[in-house]
């Protein structure tokens, strides 16, 4: 399978995931193992809500993958305008639905295809960094610093790894970056799954000239704030 393959089959496998995809935010089905489980999960949540409203979302805004509008909710309280990209038309259908704002203006593009044509003065991603093949990192993270503005800042949240983020029946790769994923109808796909630790990422950010810290909330989430230096 050729890396365009692999990624064809991700977007094939977040389209038909899109109706069952935040029974994985919520812990539900699946996903769902236990109440302390739960507890923790949410409060790791609040965690990186808090983190990404000290650093300010502001102006206009813009945010990769934005999937169902989980996030999108959260950066239009605070942003002039958000442009919300996604390649999975189902995911931004919902989101539309979701934020019903005037202020977001959604484009449907493949983001290993995309390139920006603005300037934006945030850039948000969340559970997108662990699907760039890591030979795409470096050509991600120029796209990104070319949709920046002078003073721009990028903030983004993912997966740790810790097999309890997964449904009951998924397996995380220990070695390699793809993973399989099966959907509650039993479908399978294939898909990029890259799991970072915090030093590691926060170190090969700034041998690309990106400033800033990257964290753990804990136990399921690794987040950051980092801008071009």
């Amino acid at each position: 399978m050729t890396d365009r393959e692999l990624l064809d089959e991700q977007i094939a496998y977040y389209r038909a995931r899109t109706p069952e995809y935040e029974e994985w935010f919520l812990r539900q089905g699946r996903y769902n193992r236990g109440e302390a489980h739960r507890k923790t999960w949410f409060a790791e949540v609040e965690t990186v809500e808090a983190a990404l409203r000290s650093a300010e979302p502001r102006g206009r805004v813009l945010e990769l993958a934005c999937g169902t509008g989980l996030w999108t909710q959260r950066l239009v309280e605070l942003a002039s305008e958000v442009t919300a990209i996604d390649a999975v038309p189902e995911a931004l259908e919902l989101n539309r639905e979701r934020v019903a704002s005037d202020r977001v203006r959604y484009v449907q593009a493949d983001l290993f295809r995309w390139q920006p044509r603005a300037l934006y003065d945030f850039v948000f991603f969340g559970f997108w960094l662990s699907h760039v093949p890591p030979d795409r990192f470096t050509s991600f993270w120029a796209t990104v610093r070319a949709a920046l503005a002078p003073g721009g800042r990028v903030f983004f949240v993912d997966n740790a790894h810790n097999a309890a983020i997964a449904a009951r029946d998924h397996t995380l790769p220990e070695a390699g970056y793809v993973m399989d994923r099966v959907l509650n109808d039993g479908r399978r796909f294939r898909m990029v799954k890259v799991f970072y630790e915090p030093a590691e990422l926060q170190r090969r950010l700034a041998e690309l000239g990106f400033d800033g810290s990257v964290l753990s909330s804990g136990e399921f989430f690794v987040y950051g704030c980092v801008a071009p230096g």
